[in-house]
Parts: structure tokens; C-alpha cells; sequence
């Protein structure tokens, strides 16, 4: 005779689904893992100060790859918050679009000095991450370069360097200083944030990275403390994949009104480059100046003017990416109080950068620089400095699907 099976069963389905359960709460960040919207994937934190032996870590630069996986640059502090002293190039690698971060690795090492301003590019042709990056000595600071007190070994010099395994190594940093920096620069800088390659146009193909620099005053000038006057923006590209760089435009008006500091780019749906740069401590009314380049970057459609609708951004370093797709807009990101670095947004612009409009407030708390990623196809990412009570506390990263930066 057979025997009752149905209380049997019964005791199975509930130790399954009591096992289910347990499964799910503690799947972690395995469960995000596996799928990268789940709850929990919103927000990581790939860098927090006094972590993996530095005091703090600064200037991010968000790059994809060409497998998906998402690289986080990052300057690895040693000594202390400030921008000189003992600095690596550091980056983590995700696979999992931004969830989790595998470990930390030197990419170039400081050794006592200053390496930093992290630019990465993918190169369309061959899938290389090409990187450059600034370095200077580390015993003298960027007042001291910008007024001509240090030697040419100690002043601002320009690297360039190439991973063949998707991120996961680097070369060691090649200079090109002199092929991108003329004589008469004091200070040097790319980036910071992530480079572009031109992908239409008889330049498809192409690297661009947007960069700064100071000029020296001219010969007889009492210009004796002013030296911010004479910051001005310029471009570096290559057609070769990294290997040969050249200097394209350069913004040398130095009137002393709009001073282009640091710079990202993007390149839009018509082809054209649009540059958007910090404005340092011009007496111009706003603190973001742009531009277009029609070139490919070798020259300027006009002057860097301010670009009013993005008045509430303060003084600091900000990035823009142009989305993919026919519907995809143009997408600025910064701190959104205009006298203190706090309250990080993201602004959206449908008309090519002529004006802009907030799409989203990312916090109210304390944030500096920033760099916007395209994870997938309808996500972005955003790397970006902030922390609790101070600025500088982490790096997080958010991922936003764009219809919550108002693609309809």
C-alpha cells in the first residue's frame, strides 16, 4: 500500500522556501552582482580615505571599456589631502558595471613625487586604454611652477602610457612633454576626467584630450602675482592610437577675464567637439566657460565664453558626456552651490550645449570633482568626490538609468 505523500511534500516546499529566504538576504553582493539593478547597486564606494595605505584619494576618472568593464582612476595621496607631495595614479577595475571593485592597483607610481590628472581613453581602433597623465616634483608646488621658481626637471611634464589587457595593466609612463608642451608653459594639466575618441567625421578615430596650462607673463610685464591670468585651456590629440601626440588648439588670449582651467569634452551628435572648462578666478559673472571645435580639436569655432545656465556650479572641475542614441543629450555634472563645494547635480542640455537644465540633485552633501560614465546602454555612471562632513572623505559611484536624467 502506498504511503501519504502529501505532508511530505508539504515539509519540503517549506524547507525550500525557508532556504530561498536565507539565500536571498544574505546573496550580497553576489546577488548584485548577478544582476546589476537589484537593490543595493545604486551606490559603491571604490576609494576611501585612509584605505589600501593612503591618506585620501582625489581627482577621479571613469572609464568603459571595450569588454564593459568600468575602470575608476583615481590620485592616491599619501601624505595628506593636498595636490603636492608623495602622489600615485591608482584605478580599481569593475566587471559588474560599477556594483563591486576588484583591488587596487599602482598605475603609476609617485615615488616622492606628484603623478596625477588622470585622462583615459579607449582607442576605437584597437580597444587599448591609452592614458596621460601630469607629474611634477614633489617638493614644489603649483604656485611655485606657475611663477618660474623651479627647474625644467621639477616643473609640469606630460606621460603617456597604454594597457593591452582591458585595465588590468599598464605600461610604464612614456614622456611626451616635448611634442605637447611649448618652452614658454609654466603649468601643465589634463584632464582630469576621462578623454574622448572621435567616433564620426573625416577624424573618427582620433584621441582627444582637453587640457590646461599656464603661459609665463610677457617679458616686462608687472603682472607680479597675477599668474592666474594667464591660465588658458588647449587640447592634445593622436591619430595613431597613442603612440604620437600632438597640440591642437590653444586658448592663449590670457585677458585675465575667463581663465579656462581644467577641461573635459564630448563629442556631439553633429560631429562637432563641445569643451566645457572651470574659469579660475576670472571676474567674469559664472565659474564654467565653453567652446566648440569643428576640427576635431585642432582649432576653436570661438573664444571660451561663460555658459550662463550653469551659474549655480562653484569653482571647480566638472565633466560632461554626450549619450548615445538618437534621443541621447548632452550631460554636465558638479557641485550646484555656487560659493562652496557641496550638493553634486547633474544637468542635462538637448540643444548641444547651449543651455542646460538640472536634472537630478545627487545629494546635499559635500562633493568636488566629478566624471560621468555611459555604463550600458541605458545606464550612466557617476565617480565623484564626497564624503559625510568633509569633501574628500571617498570616492562614490552612482549608477542612473537615463530616464532619470530626463531622456523621455
Amino acid at each position: 500500500m502506498r504511503r501519504p505523500t502529501s505532508g511530505l511534500r508539504t515539509s519540503r516546499l517549506l524547507v525550500l522556501a525557508v532556504a530561498f529566504a536565507a539565500a536571498a538576504t544574505t546573496a550580497g553582493p553576489a546577488a548584485a552582482k548577478s544582476r546589476p539593478d537589484a537593490a543595493g547597486c545604486a551606490v559603491s564606494v571604490p576609494y576611501r580615505a585612509g584605505e589600501d595605505g593612503y591618506d585620501t584619494f582625489r581627482i577621479p576618472a571613469a572609464l568603459r571599456t571595450r569588454s564593459g568593464a568600468v575602470l575608476a582612476f583615481a590620485e592616491g595621496r599619501v601624505g595628506g589631502a593636498g595636490d603636492t607631495g608623495n602622489i600615485d595614479v591608482v584605478v580599481k577595475r569593475s566587471t559588474d558595471g560599477g556594483c563591486t571593485w576588484g583591488p587596487l592597483s599602482v598605475v603609476a607610481a609617485g615615488d616622492g613625487d606628484t603623478r596625477g590628472n588622470p585622462a583615459p581613453v579607449v582607442d576605437p581602433r584597437t580597444g587599448r586604454v591609452v592614458l596621460l597623465t601630469s607629474y611634477n616634483s614633489g617638493q614644489v608646488s603649483e604656485a611655485q611652477i606657475m611663477r618660474g621658481e623651479v627647474t625644467a626637471e621639477q616643473s609640469r611634464r606630460v606621460f603617456a602610457q597604454t594597457s593591452r589587457d582591458d585595465g588590468r595593466s599598464f605600461s610604464r609612463p612614456r614622456d611626451i612633454t616635448a611634442d605637447v608642451k611649448p618652452g614658454h608653459w609654466r603649468w601643465y594639466a589634463t584632464g582630469p576626467g576621462h578623454a574622448i575618441a572621435l567616433t564620426r567625421g573625416p577624424h573618427a578615430g582620433r584621441l582627444v584630450v582637453p587640457a590646461n596650462h599656464s603661459s609665463a607673463p610677457p617679458a616686462g610685464s608687472s603682472d607680479t602675482g597675477q599668474e592666474a591670468k594667464y591660465y588658458g585651456a588647449h587640447a592634445l590629440y593622436s591619430d595613431d592610437g597613442g603612440r604620437n601626440w600632438e597640440l591642437g588648439f590653444v586658448e592663449d588670449a590670457y585677458e585675465g577675464v575667463n581663465n579656462a582651467n581644467e577641461s573635459l569634452a564630448a563629442q556631439l551628435p553633429d560631429g562637432r567637439l563641445y569643451f566645457s572648462a572651470r574659469d579660475q578666478h576670472g571676474p567674469s559673472a559664472g565659474n564654467r566657460l565653453d567652446s566648440y571645435s569643428s576640427d576635431g580639436g585642432e582649432s576653436l569655432d570661438r573664444p571660451y565664453q561663460v555658459q550662463p545656465t550653469l551659474n549655480d556650479v562653484p569653482i571647480v572641475q566638472a565633466s560632461v558626456l554626450q549619450l548615445a542614441g538618437r534621443r541621447g543629450g548632452l550631460l554636465f555634472s558638479g557641485p550646484s552651490v555656487p560659493t562652496a563645494r557641496r550638493a553634486m547635480a547633474v544637468w542635462r542640455s538637448d540643444d548641444s550645449g547651449r543651455t542646460f537644465e538640472k536634472a537630478l540633485t545627487v545629494s546635499e552633501l559635500p562633493a568636488a570633482y566629478s566624471d560621468l560614465v555611459q555604463v550600458e546602454g541605458r545606464t550612466v555612471g557617476l565617480l565623484y568626490e564626497t564624503g559625510d562632513t568633509g569633501t574628500y572623505e571617498r570616492i562614490e559611484f552612482r549608477r542612473y538609468a537615463v530616464r532619470e536624467l530626463g531622456e523621455s
